[in-house]
């Protein structure tokens, strides 16, 4: 069994459950390493500029602590209020071990940290070292140095377990962080309600606590900050038992009962073993729905780990008897399925949701329940993610792959007036002009900062049309004609900002003039583009790639055009969320990656190869650690790029239920849907495709749908 970065010191209780488990055979678990990804990159080479400001680029942003898949506890380390997902690789001190995380900014609620003496409400984080830290699925270990306590987590879906062990002579207390966490904690309450027991809320996050030895007294620790928060220090009777601290805490977003409850049901009578060792079967199920074979250690490392990653988001929101809080804030009983937090849709409906329904169709059909529910009660728009309202593009792909047990109707409601409907809060930005127009104007600002937040007019004229194109078949689905000809005839409209003077995706002011001055090489936050600039809005309409091609006089036009773009280099800007370069192809975002597979469109297969073979290999395990990646991972969306690819099956256009075929990084595939289990198998080791063939019938093109895999035969893929 592969523990990264296995630790001195560690307990004798932890190295038994580790033989225990190393016993079996291998297991897929031990390729995933939760802490890659956790490193910042600051090299020139790594970034693709000079860095000179203080601040960090914008890392993968992910957490390494305990969490199940999909679930709503992420135990996790705090290195740092206000980082992505609270740590950072590069720090050095352990501030608590908070129960939520996502990597946007958010959450980290209730950070808890042992501590003894010594400390106050202004400093109590304590140092520690990797070589004293360990990781991998449903479990995390460090040796906070200043305390001289090892730590240890594991968790279930809607709770935590800390073992803490003390030094034998140290006093044993825990600080509770209830008035912090990643955002603003309004109001906050903690009070021992048993002899072995405390409770309380942190804003809409509630938690119940059981410890294993009684407790003395809480009490709060002014902090001596202007407009400081208080701490919470736990102190226990048996302050210097042999044994180890353990706490089981059950959280909820509706009661301290229902954290109660969940802590009951799935915690409260199982030792740390059962729970660490349920949590290891859990991912192992899980993550062995496909089996890769061949290549090297390596890629299978990232390979799996990046499968974990994709695998954490949405997190749960409904309680183990079903409630949960709404949106209108009320707490409702979901009896036939699970809330799930508002999925990161501009960031993850491109790759991680299809995987998603690929591998957990049930989790899928909740979050469409979900989303559903959720835009019901809020003005009657499907639930958006910073840009467009991507959601019809997952809810059609997934009703396509054959997650039918959703009322499609009610989620065609949302969505059909949500592409028609201009209003307020919900409404896509900006739908009146885009009707009117077919397209967004910009301002024209000259010397715009980067970093400024303005219309975005080109980034949301393209991807308005791509959900126009969803909206589309979901009509079409329902028989609705007369909304199908129009969406589809809106989904052209990304037509109206490209500018064949220039070859780019250009903005436009109110009259229709193109902006100016242009230039494509510099980035933008949302001025024209969206985290990007003109060479990474380049070729998108995943719906209609013929259409768009057609707009360049040539086929040569077109591949001179991406080679420019993949040998021309940045301009050098420092900016913290992009990173990752490939001449100007920016991996390290979310716009431009499906740009590679454009060459497939002209003839040029194997150059999209050899770009997609450079992007697995650069920008997955990056830095001197090799533990950062090119960009930000946004909810699992770098890294079910990065899992797609590596099979050689791409969700080019996430809302069609088919697949573009490339080179895996693998001789063998074997990957289990729930109706059948396929194989891929990979004929020779060129980026040239030859030949393509299912079932031992030639495939017409680089195409696959899902339908003929969920037949369950063998993907040959033929290459030199």
């Amino acid at each position: 069994m592969k523990i990264y970065n296995i630790a001195i010191g560690i307990t004798a209780a932890t190295f038994t459950l580790a033989a225990c488990m190393s016993s079996e055979s291998e297991r897929v678990t031990d390729y995933v390493n939760p802490l890659l990804g956790t490193a910042t990159l600051w090299d020139p080479d790594d970034l693709g500029y000079e860095r000179h400001q203080a601040t960090r680029t914008w890392g993968a942003e992910v957490f390494p602590g305990a969490a199940l898949p999909n679930a709503m506890v992420q135990l996790t380390p705090q290195t740092m209020w206000h980082a992505g997902a609270g740590y950072q690789y590069e720090d050095s001190t352990i501030l608590g071990f908070a129960h939520s995380a996502m990597g946007h900014w958010n959450l980290m609620e209730l950070p808890i940290l042992p501590v003894t003496e010594n400390f106050t409400a202004d400093d109590y984080a304590s140092g520690f070292s990797h070589d004293n830290e360990s990781a991998r699925p449903g479990y995390y270990r460090v040796y906070l140095d200043r305390y001289g306590v090892d730590a240890e987590l594991t968790s279930t879906l809607r709770a935590g377990y800390h073992r803490y062990s003390f030094g034998k002579d140290d006093a044993r207390r825990l600080l509770v962080n209830v008035a912090h966490a990643q955002g603003p904690v309004r109001d906050w309450a903690i009070d021992k309600v048993a002899d072995n027991a405390f409770a309380g809320h942190q804003g809409g996050f509630h938690y119940y606590a059981v410890t294993s030895q009684p407790i003395d007294s809480i009490a709060l620790l002014p902090s001596s900050r202007e407009n400081g928060v208080p701490v919470a220090v736990v102190d226990f009777m048996d302050n210097k038992s042999p044994e180890p601290l353990e706490v089981k805490i059950g959280v909820s977003y509706v009661s301290i009962e229902n954290a109660r409850h969940n802590l009951e049901t799935e915690m409260l009578d199982k030792d740390f073993a059962t729970v660490y060792a349920e949590a290891d079967e859990a991912w192992e199920k899980l993550l062995s729905k496909i089996k890769v074979e061949g290549s090297t250690d390596r890629y299978r490392n990232i390979f799996y780990t990046t499968l974990y990653r994709a695998s954490l988001m949405p997190r749960l929101e409904s309680d183990a008897n079903g409630q949960y809080r709404d949106a209108r804030g009320m707490t409702v009983a979901a009896d036939s399925f699970r809330y799930y937090s508002n999925p990161a849709f501009w960031d993850v409906h491109r790759n991680q949701l299809p995987l998603i329904a690929m591998l957990q169709p049930d989790v899928a059909r909740d979050i469409i329940r979900s989303t559903i529910d959720r835009g019901e009660k809020q003005d009657g728009y499907i639930p958006s993610y910073f840009h467009g309202d991507h959601a019809p593009t997952f809810v059609i792909g997934s009703y396509k792959r054959g997650i039918k047990d959703f009322d499609l109707r009610r989620a065609y409601a949302l969505a059909l007036k949500s592409a028609t409907v201009p209003g307020k809060h919900h409404a896509r930005p900006y739908l009146d002009e885009y009707i009117a127009n077919g397209y967004i104007a910009d301002e024209n600002i000259p010397d715009c900062p980067f970093y400024e937040e303005h219309k975005g007019g080109v980034t949301k004229t393209v991807e308005y049309a791509y959900d126009d194109y969803a909206v589309a078949q979901i009509a079409r689905e329902l028989g609705d004609t007369a909304s199908y000809a129009m969406l589809m005839e809106r989904s052209g409209n990304y037509k109206n900002v490209f500018d064949p003077s220039t070859g780019f995706m250009r903005g436009r002011v109110d009259g229709g003039a193109w902006m100016t001055p242009y230039d494509p090489y510099y980035p933008y936050f949302q001025q024209m583009y969206r985290e990007a600039n003109g060479w990474n809005q380049l070729f998108y309409a995943p719906h209609d790639p013929e259409g768009l091609l057609a707009l360049y006089p040539s086929p040569e036009a077109i591949d001179a055009k991406l080679d420019s773009l993949f040998t021309e280099p940045y301009i050098g800007l420092e900016v913290s969320n992009l990173t990752g370069f490939i001449g100007n192809y920016c991996h390290g975002n979310q716009p431009g990656h499906n740009i590679p597979y454009t060459y497939y469109f002209i003839g040029k297969q194997e150059k999209s190869q050899a770009v997609l073979d450079s992007i697995m290999d650069r920008f997955y395990d990056m830095g001197p650690e090799r533990l950062a990646y090119g960009g930000m991972d946004d909810a699992g969306e770098m890294s079910a790029w990065f899992v797609l690819n590596a099979i050689g099956l791409y969700t080019y256009s996430p809302a069609d239920a088919e697949y573009i075929v490339s080179v895996p990084l693998f001789d063998k595939v074997t990957f289990s849907l729930p109706e059948n289990t396929f194989t891929i198998i990979r004929d020779g080791n060129g980026k040239k495709i030859e030949k393509i063939t299912y079932g031992g019938e030639t495939v017409d093109g680089y195409f696959i749908s899902h339908d003929r895999l969920a037949q369950g035969d063998t993907l040959v893929i033929t290459t030199r």
